[in-house]
């Protein structure tokens, strides 16, 4: 080939090479993304955000398999290792058990899901997340009179399935490629609902009835009425509740009566496979538009408040579910309907 052919050949493979690396690279806006928090920690809470990693592991043209390990896998190792590796099975332990597991799938994840990491990045600094995580977690300490011990993890995984959730306080991840959350929502919104679970388990925990369908009822029902104090009762009170529609929240008004009285025989039930915890699978109510426990939860707190006081709400936290189901009446309320 002339040599000045050749000269023009390679100018053009290399612009063309530039540009294609050029849009590459402008998928993710690296410097938004250095900029967020490795973690935010407010007093014992610590909110570790792996994502960001995860994501700059893959910013130059080779892998950075050591910032997996360093950055992702050993900053909340007892999370990957404990629950994912327990929660997902013998089977699947392998990939979040050991570093050479971890930098496997981080590597295969990110190529098959890319759009999916810019779409949700994109959602993640839009919202400003180290602004929001803190001012939400010192808000929670001023508002709740106890300081529990925590750590969380907002993380992409190879396996969904906990979605905002956990083993334990110390081993929370929020997963942010599960496609069942509305991100934004559960960022804004939702965080105040799993902050409250992380106190009320320490008193939880001293219940004997503590596995009962009624205690794990008041549990979800606790975290929803705190999220309504949370936002100081400027959200509405179905929008606390797994962001319900007006039109879902009249349903379950509507049979209010109904609901109970046919919930109320699976309280002590310890299984966690009882109708009341999963109406999905038993359809004891097939229209119910949402989560039953966590509806009738919510509403037996709020008698709970109502009959003792708008900051009552507090001594929940160190009542057995037993005794706030007793001490709201809402039995006799639904008597009286």
């Amino acid at each position: 080939m002339n040599s000045k052919y050749l000269l023009l050949f390679t100018f053009c493979a290399i612009a063309s090479s530039c540009k294609l690396k050029k849009i590459v690279q402008s998928d993710f806006n690296y410097k938004q993304i250095e900029k967020i928090s490795d973690s935010i920690v407010v007093d014992n809470i610590t909110v570790h955000n792996l994502f960001k990693y995860q994501i700059l592991a893959h910013k130059k043209s080779k892998f950075d398999s050591l910032m997996i390990q360093s950055k992702v896998y050993l900053p909340h190792k007892s999370l990957w290792d404990n629950c994912y590796g327990s929660i997902f099975g013998e089977e699947n332990s392998y990939l979040f058990n050991n570093k050479n597991g971890m930098i496997k799938w981080n590597k295969i994840l990110f190529k098959e899901n890319k759009q999916q990491f810019v779409d949700h990045t994109k959602e993640i600094t839009s919202i400003n997340i180290n602004h929001l995580l803190r001012s939400n977690l010192e808000k929670f300490n001023r508002l709740v009179p106890y300081k529990p011990t925590a750590k969380v993890s907002m993380l992409f995984t190879p396996i969904t399935g906990i979605g905002f959730g956990g083993c334990s306080s110390m081993e929370f991840a929020f997963e942010i490629n599960n496609e069942s959350l509305d991100l934004r929502y559960t960022l804004e919104k939702g965080f105040a609902h799993e902050l409250n679970h992380f106190v009320y388990e320490q008193f939880r925990n001293n219940d004997s009835e503590r596995h009962s369908a009624l205690s794990q009822t008041i549990d979800e029902g606790f975290a929803c009425y705190f999220t309504y104090i949370f936002f100081d009762k400027k959200i509405t009170e179905y929008e606390a509740v797994e962001n319900m529609t007006r039109e879902e929240w009249s349903w379950f008004i509507e049979n209010e009566k109904e609901i109970f009285l046919k919930s109320k025989i699976y309280f002590s039930d310890n299984s966690g496979n009882n109708p009341l915890l999963r109406n999905e699978k038993f359809k004891l109510f097939p229209k119910a538009p949402k989560t039953l426990n966590y509806w009738l939860g919510y509403r037996i707190v709020s008698k709970y408040v109502e009959e003792y006081g708008e900051d009552s709400w507090k001594d929940i936290y160190e009542l057995t579910a037993k005794e706030v189901f007793e001490k709201s009446k809402y039995e006799q309320y639904i008597n009286n309907l």
